[in-house]
């Protein structure tokens, strides 16, 4: 039937079919691209996980090393071992030092007590010398008042004196007249003989009394220069009482050392902070490990990252929490499923657009340029693949990515 057609009608149905495959194939690319555009991709990726270099953070030769390189460990586990002699000695030593300072406190102690008691006993003795000044100061009043009276009876022994020798003189004339009797005079005699013998034995008492005055005013002087001693004894006793504030304070710094030492001690003994990979070894047991000094590098493998980057013309079509597909270039036909973490806000300027900045207030040095073409800077953006505890990962492996754009936090609570 074919061989009937016209020329005419087959150059139709030519420019039909052709004019049906350019739509079509424009149809195809424009989906493509809006596939594209709203599910971003890219190659220029790779795995990335945490890591962190061990270093000891005491020298000391490494006596145990349990593990190889790339080997696998867990948290908690033994990676190696310092020589922990040393510090044990160290920590013996600051617990030694911490015993001889209680020692030495409770020696301190004893002597401060027997002092306190040298202060106390120096007290009694003063309270007993103000005891003694004060019977003085009586026993002075005592022989002032002796003094006194003594005084007053050889007044009045005088007095009586010249009463009685004034009464014999009376009497003497008139017994010539026979006025008196003979006895009347020498009762008269007597009389003046009796007083002059009180008077003199009164004078004698009062000598006496100021006897007793002059050494009860030196008995009150000794007692004050007693009562003055021994106030000095107090003084002095207090001042030599010692106190255990300079020994106490020693206790946090001797206390320090102790956790000191045990820390070091502690850290002889270097364990895995997490699930992790052993690289970069290059030790072998009997190395002297020195502190800060990072003897292998632990890669953390219980997170996984793709760190892709994309074109800053596809980054706002990328949101945190999107789903994504991570494909390894070393397991091709196997998808991981992943969630955006977060994506880069800043990459190192480029210098041929604006040019070196100096800090410090220099003005940025920017070269002439003619550029024909115009790149696109990329941005780094995380994907958290969600792997399996089975799933091995090398850090630094080329990746494939592609955002699964639709699919973010917002999209997948409203399918729900």
């Amino acid at each position: 039937m074919t061989a009937d057609w016209t020329p005419e009608t087959r150059r139709r149905i030519g420019r039909t079919l052709s004019i049906t495959i350019v739509l079509c194939t424009l149809v195809t690319g424009l989906l493509v691209v809006a596939h594209i555009t709203e599910n971003p991709r890219t190659d220029d990726a790779e795995v990335f996980a945490n890591f962190i270099g061990i270093a000891p953070v005491v020298n000391g030769p490494i006596v145990k090393l349990p593990i190889v390189d790339n080997q696998l460990v867990k948290q908690g586990d033994l990676l190696f071992e310092i020589d922990p002699r040393p510090y044990a000695y160290a920590l013996a030593s600051a617990k030694s030092a911490r015993a001889t300072l209680e020692g030495e406190i409770v020696d301190e102690s004893r002597t401060i007590a027997a002092q306190k008691s040298g202060v106390n006993v120096a007290q009694a003795n003063s309270r007993s010398s103000e005891a003694n000044l004060s019977r003085a100061a009586a026993a002075v009043d005592q022989a002032k008042a002796d003094v006194a009276n003594s005084r007053a009876a050889v007044d009045r022994a005088a007095a009586e004196l010249a009463y009685a020798s004034n009464n014999l003189r009376r009497l003497e004339p008139l017994l010539v007249k026979q006025f008196v009797t003979v006895d009347q005079i020498d009762l008269a005699r007597t009389t003046e003989t009796a007083r002059q013998q009180a008077l003199q034995q009164a004078r004698s008492q009062l000598e006496l009394s100021k006897a007793g005055l002059d050494s009860a005013n030196a008995q009150y002087k000794q007692a004050t220069a007693v009562l003055e001693q021994s106030q000095e004894q107090i003084q002095q006793a207090s001042h030599a009482v010692t106190t255990l504030e300079p020994l106490l304070a020693e206790r946090s710094g001797r206390d320090s050392a102790i956790n000191t030492a045990q820390y070091d001690l502690d850290q002889c003994d270097v364990y895995s902070p997490f699930n992790a990979r052993v690289t970069n070894m290059t030790i072998s047991n009997g190395a002297y490990a020195r502190a800060g000094e990072q003897v292998f590098t632990l890669i953390d493998t219980r997170v996984w990252w793709a760190v892709a980057n994309f074109r800053e013309t596809q980054l706002h079509h990328i949101r945190p929490g999107m789903k994504a597909y991570v494909y390894v270039l070393s397991r091709p036909n196997i998808r991981y499923d992943g969630i955006v973490d977060s994506v880069g806000f800043g990459v190192t300027p480029d210098t041929d657009l604006v040019g070196r900045l100096v800090l410090g207030g220099a003005l940025p040095d920017v070269q002439r340029t003619l550029n024909w073409v115009h790149l696109a800077s990329r941005f780094p953006v995380r994907v958290r693949i969600l792997a399996r505890p089975n799933d091995n990962f090398r850090l630094s492996e080329s990746a494939v990515v592609v955002i699964r754009g639709g699919t973010g936090p917002e999209s997948s609570s409203s399918g729900n």
